[in-house]
């Protein structure tokens, strides 16, 4: 839960970033790859993290009116990292323009329920990172790898000297 606009600042800065690492390692030959028939492919996730943002936050009065959750996909992984890019950084900056601490605790409609702004806030992180792992497998399956957002991925231990972890 975030306590001051700071601490949201600090977290999704790092999330933008974490984010675009992970695009920039996504070829547009990997963008159709899905965990199976009938699932979301790699490239509809990615869509579906960017185009959540403005839909979510316009249920806090924050308009990010360059995207829309009906906004059709971008056919490519350059082109859906610049959208991403755009709406993510629009966003902390509305924030940072219109929200204070205080308002933080302000209450929005939802999907049927009432959240404080800080919960939306930590939701919208928590959401990002849910798919941000959906799409590791699908990089996987793809024959692509994965970057160490939080630490190092399979690859990265013998780049560092160590052992990987067993399998």
């Amino acid at each position: 839960m975030y306590h001051t606009i700071k601490e949201f600042e600090d977290d999704w800065t790092r999330e933008i970033e974490r984010m675009l690492t992970m695009l920039d390692n996504i070829p547009d030959s990997a963008l159709s790859q899905a965990v199976a028939d009938g699932h979301r492919t790699l490239g509809r996730i990615a869509w579906h993290i960017t185009t959540t943002i403005p839909e979510m936050m316009a249920h806090t009065g924050i308009a990010i009116d360059v995207l829309s959750e009906n906004s059709p996909m971008s056919e490519t992984s350059k082109d859906i990292r610049h959208a991403y890019e755009v709406v993510a950084r629009m966003l902390l900056e509305r924030i940072k323009q219109s929200w204070t601490d205080e308002t933080l605790d302000k209450e929005d409609d939802l999907y049927g329920e009432k959240w404080p702004r800080k919960v939306t806030l930590k939701v919208l992180v928590h959401h990002q990172i849910h798919h941000r792992g959906q799409m590791t497998v699908l990089m996987r399956q793809a024959g692509l790898k994965v970057p160490g957002l939080f630490g190092p991925a399979k690859e990265d231990w013998t780049e560092y000297g160590m052992q990987p972890p067993e399998v």
